[in-house]
C-alpha cells in the first residue's frame, strides 16, 4: 500500500494574468484541510510557503492547538493538526517525504483548468492500494500551480467536474481536497 501526502502550495502560484506570485495562508485552509487529511489517512499535510511572516502565523495557529488547555478543549482539532507541517518549498517537502519513506514520492498535480490529464481518481485509488511508491498530491491556491511546478510533476490528476450546465468549475481548495480524498482513500 502506498503512502499519500498532501501539499497546499502558496508558492509558486499563478495569478489571474498568469504571473508568478505567492499567496497568503488562510486559517480555514489550515484547520479544514488538516481535518480532511486526518479523516482520510493522509500521512502528512504540508503547507508550503517561503514567507517568514506566514510561517509565524501558521506556527502560532498550530502552537495554539498543541497547548494543554486548547488540546483538552478540542482534542479532535489537536489530533488533526499533529500531522500538519510547514515547508518553505515543494522541494523541501519532497525531501521530508523521502527521508520518511526512503524513496522520493511521485508528484501528482491537481487543477480545475487542466485541459489534459493522465490520471483519473479511480486509477490513482488503485495505485495507492497496490503500489509501494509514496504519492504527493499538490493543490494550488490563487489561480493554480505555476508552470514551473507543472513542468516537474509525474502526473496530472483529472479535474473535478460538477453538474453545472454552463461549465462553472471553481471550488474552494478545501472542498476540492475533501472530494479528492474521498475518491482516493474512502473505504467504500
Amino acid at each position: 500500500m502506498s503512502s499519500l501526502y498532501l501539499g497546499l502550495v502558496h508558492h509558486p502560484i499563478r495569478n489571474k494574468i498568469d504571473e508568478l506570485v505567492t499567496t497568503s495562508v488562510t486559517n480555514l485552509d489550515i484547520h479544514d484541510i488538516s481535518r480532511s487529511c486526518r479523516t482520510f489517512g493522509v500521512e502528512r499535510y504540508f503547507i508550503i510557503t517561503p514567507l517568514a511572516e506566514q510561517h509565524k502565523l501558521v506556527q502560532r495557529i498550530l502552537g495554539h492547538w498543541s497547548e494543554d488547555k486548547s488540546s483538552a478543549y478540542n482534542p479532535d482539532r489537536h489530533e488533526a493538526l499533529k500531522q500538519t507541517e510547514l515547508q518553505n518549498s515543494i522541494a523541501d517537502a519532497v525531501a521530508a517525504i523521502t527521508a520518511i519513506e526512503g524513496q522520493a514520492p511521485k508528484l501528482v498535480a491537481t487543477g480545475a483548468n487542466f485541459e489534459t490529464f493522465d490520471l483519473k481518481s479511480d486509477q490513482l485509488n488503485e495505485r495507492l492500494k497496490f503500489d509501494k511508491t509514496p504519492y504527493f498530491l499538490l493543490f494550488g491556491t490563487g489561480w493554480g500551480l505555476h508552470k514551473t511546478v507543472l513542468e516537474t510533476v509525474d502526473h496530472f490528476l483529472e479535474p473535478l467536474f460538477g453538474a453545472s450546465s454552463d461549465g462553472y468549475n471553481h471550488l474552494s481548495v478545501r472542498s476540492a481536497v475533501a472530494i479528492y480524498l474521498d475518491r482516493l482513500k474512502s473505504r467504500v
